[in-house]
């Protein structure tokens, strides 16, 4: 053998070793890349997407004036209360609003969320979670464990079906488990489920040595949380109050002999009276009646006076 030439076992070596590092460059490249780090302060809300983990600010929310949510009085004073006491650093219960569609439970949240915010400025964001994404709330309340901003994880209509094990993890979230849910975090979930759970029972239920044990793993659920608030659909008189209230806040001229007949016959087509028709029977009519300002423009206006 020469004196130059590289020892058998090297000249092995190096085809081996360049295909080791091509596929490590490989894998690289189709690796997710690191979740980027948890920021609070680039908006007051934010919606959670767990692939890749990371929170999407929402500039501009989505919300109803506090004042413009008529029929919900109760609920309004109880789930104020609840989130100001979060807002300042003092203990507060996870919530569930539940019942009647178009109520207002999720725009009551919101608006709940900016009136925290005017009066503990900057001390409250709010984090949207899907539904489908509910099994990924563990992994959100960890990377928002410690955060220095105190946050309030929305979750709009919550409910599980019979073969659904996601309910069993928001439990143990709800819990808080080994680690304790984290004082900065509060859960609030709106459903149209008062117990989240379908009433009836799966066939291996039925067949249970006590099904009774299965029915209260279900109910327990919405034990958990510490509010429970219940809608229930508008009679006329608050299907009336929250016409009258959007009518006046976008000032249409129109009387209120006009307006109601027109809201009775509009609702009358959906078959229900509910904050969310009074708000389709309103747009309709703005448009008809050639108003054209836009909700955000208006609570700019209402703010500046």
């Amino acid at each position: 053998m020469s004196l130059s030439s590289p020892p058998a076992g090297e000249s092995e070596a190096g085809p081996l070793l360049d295909l080791l590092a091509r596929i490590a460059a490989a894998v690289e490249r189709i690796a997710p890349p690191p979740a980027a780090p948890i920021s609070l302060t680039a908006a007051d809300a934010f919606v959670w997407h767990p692939a890749p983990a990371r929170l999407a600010p929402v500039p501009d929310i989505a919300r109803v004036p506090m004042a413009l949510l008529q029929g919900v009085e109760r609920q309004r004073t109880i789930l104020s209360e609840n989130t100001l006491r979060f807002a300042a650093g003092l203990p507060a219960n996870n919530a569930m609003l539940w019942g009647a569609r178009g109520m207002g439970k999720s725009s009551l949240v919101k608006a709940v969320h900016q009136a925290a915010n005017e009066a503990y400025p900057g001390s409250l964001a709010l984090i949207e979670i899907h539904r489908e994404d509910i099994s990924t709330l563990p992994a959100l309340l960890n990377m928002l464990r410690g955060a220095a901003r105190r946050c309030l994880i929305l979750c709009d209509d919550l409910s599980f079906e019979r073969e659904d094990a996601d309910y069993k993890a928001l439990k143990s979230v709800l819990d808080g488990g080994i680690e304790g849910r984290p004082e900065s975090v509060l859960f609030y979930a709106t459903s149209n489920r008062r117990h989240l759970m379908p009433r009836d029972m799966s066939e291996n239920e039925r067949n249970a040595i006590n099904p009774n044990e299965a029915t209260e793993e279900k109910v327990s659920l919405s034990d958990r949380f510490g509010l429970w608030l219940g809608f229930y659909g508008a009679d006329q008189d608050a299907y009336f109050a929250m016409v009258d209230g959007y009518a006046d806040f976008f000032t249409l001229p129109i009387s209120r002999a006009d307006l109601h007949a027109q809201a009775v016959e509009w609702s009358m087509t959906r078959g229900a009276r509910s904050g969310r028709v009074a708000w389709q029977f309103i747009q309709d009519l703005r448009g008809r009646l050639g108003e054209q300002t836009r909700l955000d423009d208006k609570k700019r206006h209402v703010a500046s006076d």
